[in-house]
Formats: structure tokens, sequence, C-alpha cells
């Protein structure tokens, strides 16, 4: 039996639910994928000896997502959706089969590149078909349940891959997604149906030596050049442009798109060092330090849940920004300030703090877009917001660790057996064992003091986000109020009235009650917007009434 639709278009009833139940449990395992990562790194660097390509092994997922985002959101407008979208996870899917598979690190990061692609096909895709299943107004609410699938994936994320590495092995975080994604692709290929849319010590001379590679500058001659034949194509020919200008220099768009940048970047930065801290300072295992990272992650997803309801009652989703930046900065402050010897209630209770910041802030800038905007352009604006967020995680990941390489190197020099080859070849918590007892609570604090340095990082970014969330426009979700009524049918909506008043004193004859009739629906263009009873229109108009309207009718024609 086919399920039914609503008066304006939208899917209802039972294919409703399954419709958002298959693109939730798609956005799930892209978003599990992504955090389940975090507490297998240590794990995995002592695998395959390569402490210094743990920037790669999140930049090389989020770096290819970020990169696909806009042209994903440009497939999207041209393509069948199911196709594109079923395309991208089975892409997800073979990058992540390649990552369970991988014999070194670079087959490794070369799943991670494949598996980031699908994985940028995925998100523009969910916000699309979220476009034409729900009414704006009651997005919110979905929207809210959005934030928080990826706040159960962070929860569940970093404690299973906590649990495979410990109990069983790492590679089982990426085969687990196996089954999941041949179970969404499933739900997707026999449930999906929505329309598509319509179309400092060195040198200067030794820094610069490292840059005069013949090969380096045809790159960086090439990068220049399709950068101007982007820019190009965006302002000339803007129906065609991956980023219209329309679009990206809206003030919404792009306050949307520098809170999400900033947010992208110090949201990755604590999601993958903290683990990191638990179990090289703290020497807990990965399992642990998953359990221990859950006093970030569930505020963050019970907090968007909330959020999308509260902006569904008052229709502004600018407060929840403004104010989720702000306790963001004020918690990524705090987690600055760990040490050795950090009680568990500061730790947890930090973490709690900026959680709850992140589930206030984190859905605003994707509501932005499916407010702003037209239908047509909802993809590539949140596809926008996406790019950002992952293309500022990717680079911070990296960011990270260069300046937690640094800083090891410094504090750990004085130790006997410890050089810079040592710290890159090394896993990240094999480092501390191989270091004698009598170096140990020195190991540490270096260790310790190199972590805070990286969180520094963060907390600039998190600061950063609060300006460009001040910029962001007060605009409601709620439907909007009908237009007001031309003259000329308030006119003839009084004549209405008297007519009705005076019905049994005043007869009206059948034409002087056609010509009322036409006054009416020439007068009333919104119709859509009005909530009238269809006989109102056809009711009787009394003859001095009809005088009156007569004059307007005749100018509005």
């Amino acid at each position: 039996m086919a399920a039914k639709q609503s008066d304006s278009g939208y899917p209802s009833g039972l294919k409703l639910a399954f419709l958002m139940l298959s693109i939730f449990a798609a956005m799930f395992l892209v978003t599990l994928d992504k955090m389940i990562i975090s507490t297998a790194i240590p794990d995995i660097t002592d695998t395959f000896h390569s402490k210094d390509d743990v920037g790669w092994y999140g930049t090389a997922y989020l770096l290819t997502n970020c990169a696909f985002q806009l042209v994903f959101g440009k497939l999207y407008k041209f393509f069948p959706l199911k196709v594109t979208f079923l395309i991208s996870l089975l892409l997800f899917m073979a990058g992540s089969a390649l990552c369970g598979a991988a014999p070194n690190s670079i087959a490794f990061i070369f799943g991670r590149v494949v598996a980031g692609l699908g994985a940028g096909g995925v998100l523009p895709g969910v916000m699309v078909i979220m476009v034409y299943a729900v009414p704006l107004q009651k997005r919110p609410k979905y929207q809210g349940f959005f934030g928080a699938i990826f706040g159960v994936a962070s929860v569940l994320g970093p404690t299973i891959g906590g649990a495979f590495t410990t109990h069983v092995t790492w590679r089982w975080c990426f085969y687990i997604n196996l089954p999941i994604g041949g179970a969404v692709m499933a739900l997707v290929f026999f449930l999906l149906d929505v329309p598509d849319q319509p179309g400092t010590n060195i040198p200067l001379t030794d820094k610069l030596r490292q840059w005069s590679n013949g090969r380096v500058i045809v790159l960086f001659v090439f990068a220049f050049l399709l950068l101007i034949a982007f820019c190009i194509v965006q302002v000339w020919l803007p129906d065609q442009a991956v980023l219209p200008p329309r679009v990206a220099f809206q003030r919404s768009i792009a306050s949307g798109f520098l809170t999400s940048s900033c947010v992208g970047a110090h949201q990755t930065i604590f999601l993958y060092y903290l683990p990191i801290w638990f179990q090289a300072v703290k020497g807990k295992s990965a399992v642990e330090s998953g359990i221990d990272l859950l006093a970030m992650v569930i505020p963050i997803a019970v907090t968007a849940i909330v959020n999308g309801q509260l902006v569904s009652l008052i229709g502004y989703y600018t407060p929840s920004l403004i104010f989720g930046v702000c306790f963001t900065a004020i918690g990524a402050g705090l987690l600055t300030t760990f040490g050795v010897h950090t009680p568990k209630a500061k730790w947890i209770g930090y973490q709690i703090l900026y959680g709850l910041g992140q589930g206030f802030a984190s859905q605003a800038p994707n509501m932005a877009a499916q407010t702003v905007l037209p239908k047509e352009d909802v993809a590539i604006g949140a596809s926008l917001m996406f790019f950002g967020q992952t293309l500022f995680g990717a680079v911070f990941v990296s960011v990270g660790e260069n300046v937690l390489d640094n800083r090891l190197t410094k504090s750990l020099a004085g130790i006997p057996g410890i050089n810079s080859e040592v710290i890159k070849d090394t896993g990240a918590t094999d480092m501390i064992n191989i270091i004698g007892n009598q170096y140990r609570t020195s190991a540490l604090e270096a260790y310790n003091k190199a972590l805070r340095a990286v969180f520094q990082v963060g907390l600039c970014m998190a600061c950063l986000a609060i300006p460009s969330a001040l910029t962001m426009e007060w605009r409601t979700v709620k439907k909007k109020m009908p237009p007001k009524i031309p003259d000329g049918a308030q006119l003839a909506e009084k004549g209405n009235e008297q007519g009705n008043a005076g019905e049994q004193e005043v007869p009206t004859t059948k034409a002087e009650e056609a010509v009322g009739k036409e006054t009416i629906i020439k007068a009333t263009d919104n119709e859509k917007y009005q909530d009238r009873d269809a006989n109102g229109a056809e009711s009787i108009v009394s003859s001095d009434a009809t005088h009156t309207a007569t004059p307007n009718e005749e100018k509005l024609g």
C-alpha cells in the first residue's frame, strides 16, 4: 500500500519513519568511523611503528571528506539522489575494508582516503533527503536528532574502538562497518523515494632550500593557476559554479561557515588527542580511554536533542549558537589545565562543560543553511558547512601532531636514549614504556606539557568561533505569517460581512453575486497563506459593497 503524502507534498507516517531511520543510520555509520579510530590510534602506531603518521590517520579521512563535500553537493543537484547516495556508501565501505586488511601504514592511509571520499557524499546526501522529507518548521526536531546521532556515534565510537583494540584487534574497528553498511544500503535502496533536486631555529636560507625542488615548484604553480581558474568560474558562471557567490556571501552562510570551521578544528583536536592523554599520561587502556571520553560526548548528544526541541519551540537558532560557542570556549580553556595528577572530578567536569557547549552550537550552521537558502541551494549551503568543519578538522589534526612532536622533542631531549628519530618511529604509548623508571616521572610531565600545548591550539579555535557566531542573522524557522491582504480584498471582505449581516433585508441579484466573487478571487493572489473557508468566497454580497469594490476591481485589473 502506498504511503501517504501530506497536503504539502512531504512524506508522512511509516514512510517518513523508515526514511529518517535510513538516513540516520547512514549518518551514524560515517560518524562512527570518524570517532572509532581515536582510541585505536596508539595501538595502530605500535603495530606499524608509525607514530609520525598519526596526523595522517585522521587527516587522510577528513581531508578527502571535506574536499568532496562541495563536489557531491553539486552532484546531488544534477544526478539521481538515490544512485549518488548509494555510490557514496559503497566507496565508504570499500575504504573501510582496505583499512581493516592493511598490511602497513601506507595501505591503511590509502584506505582512509577512499573511506573519506565516500563519506564526503553521505553527509550532504543526508541533508538533501531531510530537506525533501520534512517541512522547514519541523526540521529543528529532526536536526536535533541529527546532532544526537553524532553524539551517540561519538559515545559508541571510542568505546567500541577501545573494546575491539583491547580485547580483539583494532582491525575490527573497520570490519564492523561492512555488515552495518550492507544493512544501510538495503534500507536506502528499498525505502528511499525522495525526488532529486532540479538541475624557528633553522636559518631562513635552509628553510627556503627545502622548497627549491623542481617538482614542488611546479605543483605550487599549477595549484595557483587552478585556483585562479576556479575563482573565475565561480564569478563569471555563477549558475555552473560549485559555490555560487549568492550562497557564499550570504551573511548567515558566511557566518555559519566560519563557525563550523572553528568548531571542526577544536572538536577534532580534543577527540583525537584526549584519548592519547588518557592512555599515555594516565596509563589507561584503549577501552578505558573510550569510557572516559563519554563525559564529553554524552552531553553533546543530549544537548543536541534538547536544543532541537528548543529551537522548534522558540523558532530561533542564533541564541543557542552564541551560548554554545561561549560555553565551549570556557570548557576548552579548562581542558588546557590538565596535569599528570589531575583528579577525576576535574577532567570529567571540564569535559561535560565542553560537551554542553558543543551540543548547543554544532547544528545551528546547518539550520541556517536550510532557513535562509531556497530549497535548490540547501545542498550547496549544507555542504559548505561540512566542508569547513571537515577541512579545518583535517588540517588541525596534523597541526596538533606537529605541535606534539616538536614539544616532545624539546622536552625529552635530556633523557638518555630519546631523540627525534625514536619519537618518530615509536608508538604513542610505547615511548613511555621504553623510558627507564628513573626518568618516567619527567617523561610523563613532558608528555603532559606537550599535549597541553595541543589543547591550547584547540582553545584558540574555540575562541575564534565566538565573533563569527555573533554575526549570524536572527532568522526564524517557524512558518511565516500570511501577507497583508490588498485593499480591494479587504473592501470585498468588508462588503461580504455587511452582506451577511443584512442578508435578510437586502436581496442580492445573481449578477451582483458574480461580481463580488470575481473581486475576491482577483484580490487574493496568495491564497495558499489564507486559512479561509472555501465557502466564504461564495458568500452573498450586498449592492452597497459591490459598488464600493467595483472601482478597486477596475484598478487591480
